[in-house]
């Protein structure tokens, strides 16, 4: 028995050893991962620095992958983002964000993804002649954030972006009115111009887009129609330049009226009186 016993207690003082040793290697090898990452976080941060976006984007990559599990780790995925948006690599800078989403999806920091996001998206717009994908991307990822972090610095610029957008869209609008109108493609432009009026009203193109329905239902035949757009332009903007316009349509003979302005007899002598005074 006391030979058992002995045997038995050997085995446990060399299981402890060899638990008590595998835990201090894996301690060591902890904190040399630890290390390595913060190396290649900071390396990171100094190729940013030094404006070289695509060494900084790769060094944070490196660092969340040496230490996946650390706190660091969503912070350099990010950072690896930003890094890639900073010198205009959107496509990467997208597939960085859409994969910190998935792979942090509680992250403190997802509205910033976001937003992100929906910038990543916004700065590839060019003009409105160009396709609507950037646009509609950038304005979803946009409304999520206004609709999900109200109360954000993020969601402010997100409704000024949201603005912005409205404003492009409404061009894209006009854009394809106004070729439709030159082909003299009438039913597709009146479309187009009144798409314009039903759902960008706050735009700057409103007025434009009313006077050229009374352009064209007048050169239809349909006068009824033409007047009825032309009452909505003189009624919501009575001193715009398009309402003046409007006039010509009815009557080719139309003129601005002249506004002679009189002079003031009294003012003119109290100038005088004054300079003969002064010189």
């Amino acid at each position: 028995m006391r030979l058992v016993t002995i045997i038995i207690l050997f085995f446990s003082l060399f299981l402890t050893s060899c638990s008590k040793e595998e835990i201090t290697t894996e301690v060591i090898q902890e904190k040399e991962i630890g290390l390595q990452m913060i190396d290649a976080y900071e390396e990171g941060l100094a190729a940013l620095e030094d404006k070289d976006g695509l060494t900084a984007a790769k060094k944070f990559s490196e660092a969340e992958l040496l230490f996946p599990q650390s706190k660091w780790a969503p912070r350099a995925s990010l950072m690896a983002a930003y890094s890639y948006y900073s010198y205009d690599y959107y496509p990467d800078a997208i597939y960085e964000l859409e994969r910190f989403l998935k792979t942090y999806p509680d992250h403190p920091s997802t509205d910033y993804a976001y937003y992100l996001l929906g910038i990543s998206y916004y700065d590839q717009i060019v003009d409105e002649t160009k396709d609507l994908g950037a646009i509609s991307k950038s304005k979803k990822y946009f409304e999520f954030v206004v609709n999900n972090f109200p109360n954000t610095d993020y969601a402010i610029d997100s409704k000024f972006k949201l603005d912005l957008i409205q404003e492009v869209l409404a061009s894209k609008e006009m854009y394809l009115a106004r070729y439709y109108f030159d082909k003299e493609k009438w039913i597709p432009s009146i479309n187009r111009f009144k798409n314009v009026i039903e759902n960008y009203d706050e735009s700057i193109f409103i007025e434009e887009a009313l006077y050229r329905l009374v352009e064209i239902h007048y050169i239809l035949g349909l006068e009824e129609e033409a007047k009825k757009y032309a009452y909505l332009l003189g009624y919501n903007y009575q001193s715009s330049e398009w309402y003046e316009k409007s006039y010509k349509v009815f009557n080719k003979n139309y003129k601005k009226p002249s506004i002679k302005i009189k002079k003031d007899q009294n003012k003119d002598s109290l100038i005088e009186k004054i300079k003969s005074k002064i010189f």
